[in-house]
């Protein structure tokens, strides 16, 4: 008869056993594909592109300002306003040029009178003077007397020319008294939209120092955007290459364009020098010590220009734009996630992947890759539409 204490080691021994029979079975059987993550080689099309945030504002706009000074006396726009070139856009009170126009007429008509009067004292001095000549000729006048009056003649056309100068001089003046008079009626330079407006009915100007601005004019077709690019990828953004955009408000709607031009020069941030930034050459961006070691630490950012008609309106000043520079692209081609890939996914390179085979093992594979977006690598050989690969397969050999 078996002891109680026999049967009860046998039981364990064969619990025992049984787990471990249980996972190396475990261990053995493939594992599912829906247990694992796991994406598929699909077609689609892709491209390569240097990403960049920027602003639209109009590529053609003008600031209106102010040549005489005075009171504002009408606004005939506001803003929105549609305007034609050569339409009257601001009056402002005329009293005071007015009056120096008045002023300078009043005094080109006192000089006028003057050569009058010059003229008629030379009459009388050439009548003197041809009245002596002939009584010297008589021997009835001294040479003294004769002498005065060629020298009253001299004088009085002297006279004449002095004035006839300074009516020249006046009716310059005059001129520049009309242009100020019409400086008080402020016409459209352009066809356009006034989109900003400074001033207001009854505010007075002074165009003394500096021109007033008053309004901006802008035509809001084409639109500029104005892009921010890194110094790390300004290298991968060349003049005339193939450029889209969207908008915060665009619903997803895309603006094709192409590169205008590319600026030189990074702005100048004028925060860093009103915070110590340092000297005006080191705080514009233009040097390599302002984009990291040693330096601020900030990155340099160049802008790009790209123009985009806007036909129905649907793009406004200072809009957010997040634009794409396409450097390359392909259509319907085999695609797949970059996250399925061991290597660092250059054009042309070698990668590594691991496949889901018929059988439901896992398989390493060297397949050929072309370019990538980030997200998807184009694939050019050594797989098949499809196919399914591992995600994260270094994270997967790791454990």
């Amino acid at each position: 008869m078996t002891s109680p204490r026999l049967t009860r080691r046998v039981v364990s021994a064969l619990v025992c056993l049984i787990g471990v029979v249980a996972l190396a079975a475990w261990r053995l059987i493939p594992e599912d594909s829906g247990q694992r993550p796991f994406v598929s080689v699909v077609r689609g099309n892709i491209e390569s592109s240097v990403t960049a945030l920027g602003t639209l504002q109009p590529r053609q706009y003008v600031d209106v300002g102010a040549q005489a000074s005075g009171q504002i006396r009408t606004l005939h726009v506001e803003v929105g306003d549609t305007v034609k070139q050569g339409q009257l856009l601001v009056e402002i009170d005329p009293s005071t040029q007015q009056a120096q126009l008045d002023a300078g007429r009043y005094a080109i008509e006192t000089l006028k009178a003057q050569v009058k009067q010059q003229q008629a004292e030379h009459l009388l001095a050439e009548q003197q003077l041809r009245r002596q000549q002939r009584m010297a000729n008589d021997g009835a006048t001294r040479d003294e007397d004769v002498q005065t009056a060629q020298a009253k003649v001299l004088t009085t056309q002297a006279q004449i020319d002095m004035f006839q100068a300074q009516i020249l001089q006046a009716k310059a003046s005059l001129r520049s008294a009309e242009a100020e008079l019409g400086y008080t009626r402020i016409y459209a330079p352009m066809s356009g939209t006034v989109v900003a407006l400074d001033v207001r009915e009854g505010q007075t100007l002074n165009a003394q120092q500096r021109t007033p601005l008053i309004l901006r004019i802008a035509k809001l077709s084409p639109m500029t955007v104005w892009a921010e690019v890194s110094e790390a990828d300004i290298g991968r953004v060349k003049a005339g290459m193939p450029a889209y955009f969207t908008t915060l408000s665009g619903g997803g709607r895309r603006w094709t364009s192409t590169v205008r031009q590319i600026l030189p020069i990074p702005p100048k941030p004028l925060e860093l020098m009103s915070q110590g930034g340092g000297s005006p050459a080191a705080a514009s961006g233009g040097t390599g010590s302002a984009s990291g070691g040693g330096g601020s630490g900030r990155v340099v950012l160049y802008t790009v220009l790209l123009d985009v008609e806007n036909a129905d309106n649907a793009l406004m000043a200072d809009m957010t734009a997040q634009v794409f520079f396409i450097n390359a692209s392909a259509q319907n081609v085999l695609t797949a996630p970059i996250a399925a890939f061991q290597g660092p996914g250059n054009a042309g390179g070698e990668q590594q992947v691991q496949v889901l085979a018929a059988n439901g093992q896992v398989q390493r594979r060297q397949v050929r890759t072309g370019m990538n977006n980030r997200l998807r690598m184009q694939i050019l050989d050594g797989l098949e539409e499809g196919d399914k690969l591992l995600v994260n397969p270094a994270g997967s050999a790791a454990e």
